[in-house]
């Protein structure tokens, strides 16, 4: 596809895309990798599903089971790699403002529908729509007229989308948007059949059977609850002839010494591992450790006085030894966070972001730092004693992690008691969105290969702040990367760097560590694609060979 990549004029990005094994084709299936009769597999998750709703996903596992099921003007494919999708054709004008995509005829919904340009207008128009109250809206800035709509200064209707008949939808943005075509492959921006979203009402996501589907697979037995579905192949997809797989089995083992003996005994093809099983089976067929662009932070709930106090927030960050943490007690290949940003997302002029963003401060451990600190943030506050409630989710990883954290917090900081509440991932999310916490471990994967995927979080009005830090500083320096520098390579990764930089020193957040996922696939699994960044498994060209 001939399309004017936007993204080569602002940032070199580099992304860890990892491809198990090669793509389907006649010479990869010969005679000794010869399709099995049965493409069924078998695949084990750390965390149940939130919603199937693309306006309001919030989490990577939802994320994954949208991004297989449904399909946006673009897909993301191998190393982040944009290809076509419901769009066969894109066209950018000479200023980068206007975008005008053709889309392919035979595209449908699960339904038999056709999709059509008016299900993408309706789709955007919906997740702008402050009654959805979408908390991807504000990826839509850039779009004509999007910040007024999230603001409730304009109606939905005067988005800059347009759709001229069935096949062409026009886009016009205010400004340059670095990472537009990237945005093009990301679930808030795919379409919506509108008949289907106003049959559900508010019921639309939340289950299989309220919703419909236009990617290469369909969900099946999820009721919004349980912990088990499908996916099995959309007959009606477009690209359906690359699909291999008839099935995929989804079933959720927050523990991976279950998921794994559950692999030994052949009843998953997939898991993740413990850092103490990737020691264990490193050199097993299969291992391999998944590099994630996701990092691993506190979130300080800084409605709350205590929080509000910046020393308060580096003491606690100064108490954590991030290296023991991210080797010995998450491990598998994990790395301390040295920015929110993680290593390997993006470099420019041969530097990694992460690196170009490093700083002592939030990120360190200092014992002794971390005492002074309590006690002056303490006195200013007018306590002697801090007791926090550190909310987690109810997976091992994030358990251990907590325990390990709280320990640290109570052994180095004898003022500080801490009680954990490890919930499930849903749960907790909701939690974080009514700011019913102290302190929340929590995580972020890149949505797109760009630092603005993190960056943008910590800003004011951002709806996954949900720690409420406010930095004038921070928040002007990130618009202006998204605005007077946007189309300026070096100064916008100068705009960015020292917003992570602001980010540390101020301790908006406590970066913790960089998830490197340890995991063993069947070996006859191939065509598997693993992104670092969005949709992190593609399972649309996988299939079991004999």
């Amino acid at each position: 596809m001939k399309v004017k990549r936007l993204f080569t004029k602002t940032l070199v990005v580099a992304t860890a895309g990892l491809l198990l094994a090669a793509c389907s084709s006649n010479k990869e299936q010969s005679a000794s990798n010869k399709l099995a009769e049965k493409q069924e597999l078998n695949w084990s998750y750390l965390a149940e599903l939130a919603t199937l709703d693309p306006s309001k996903v919030t989490d990577a596992y939802s994320g994954d089971i949208i991004g297989n099921s449904m399909e946006g003007l673009l897909r993301i494919g191998k190393n982040s790699k944009v290809e076509p999708g419901v769009a066969r054709k894109t066209e950018v004008s000479n200023n980068g403002l206007t975008y005008t995509f053709t889309l392919r005829k035979d595209a449908k919904w699960s339904n038999g529908d056709k999709v059509t340009a008016k299900d993408f207008v309706y789709g955007w128009q919906r997740t702008v729509d402050q009654k959805t109250a979408s908390p991807y809206a504000y990826l839509y800035s850039g779009i004509q007229n999007a910040d007024a709509i999230t603001k409730g200064e304009k109606a939905p209707e005067e988005l800059g989308i347009k759709a001229n008949g069935d096949y062409e939808l026009v886009v016009t943005l205010e400004k340059p948007v670095p990472y537009f075509e990237l945005l093009m492959g990301f679930e808030p921006f795919y379409p919506q059949n509108q008949k289907v979203v106003e049959q559900n009402g508010d019921k639309f996501g939340t289950d299989a059977t309220k919703t419909v589907y236009n990617g290469p697979f369909v969900v099946e037995g999820w009721t919004g609850s349980n912990l088990s579905w499908k996916l099995k192949k959309n007959e009606a997809y477009w690209d359906k002839k690359k699909v291999k797989l008839d099935t995929i089995n989804f079933k959720v083992n927050k523990s991976t010494s279950t998921s794994y003996n559950l692999y030994q005994s052949k009843q998953t093809d997939y898991t993740t591992l413990s850092s103490e099983q990737a020691k264990q089976l490193e050199k097993t067929p299969g291992y391999s450790v998944l590099k994630q662009a996701r990092t691993t932070y506190l979130d300080f709930n800084q409605t709350k006085e205590v929080f509000k106090n910046l020393k308060v927030r580096q003491a606690l960050s100064y108490a954590i030894d991030r290296k023991e943490l991210a080797e010995k007690i998450v491990g598998g290949g994990t790395l301390p966070s040295s920015s929110i940003v993680p290593q390997g997302l993006s470099e420019y002029r041969g530097q990694d972001f992460a690196t170009a963003a490093k700083t002592t401060a939030g990120v360190s451990y200092n014992k002794a730092k971390a005492k002074q600190l309590l006690k002056e943030g303490l006195a200013e506050t007018g306590t002697s004693k801090l007791n926090l409630t550190l909310l987690s989710s109810d997976d091992d990883i994030s358990k251990k992690a907590a325990e390990f954290i709280q320990s640290q917090l109570e052994d180095n900081l004898p003022d500080v008691k801490v009680s954990v509440q490890n919930v499930p991932l849903k749960t907790r999310i909701s939690r974080a969105e009514k700011g019913q916490f102290d302190v929340q471990l929590t995580g972020w994967s890149a949505d797109f290969a760009d630092p603005i995927s993190f960056l943008d979080l910590f800003t004011k009005d951002n709806s996954y702040n949900f720690g409420k830090w406010d930095n004038a500083e921070y928040d002007r320096l990130v618009t202006a990367s998204k605005t007077t520098d946007a189309d300026n390579k070096e100064k916008r990764w100068e705009d960015l760097v020292q917003a992570a930089k602001v980010l540390n020193e101020q301790q908006g957040a406590a970066p913790l560590y960089q998830v490197n996922v340890p995991q063993v696939v069947r070996e006859n699994v191939k065509g598997l694609v693993q992104n670092s960044a969005g949709v992190t498994n593609n399972w649309k060209e996988a299939y079991i060979v004999n």
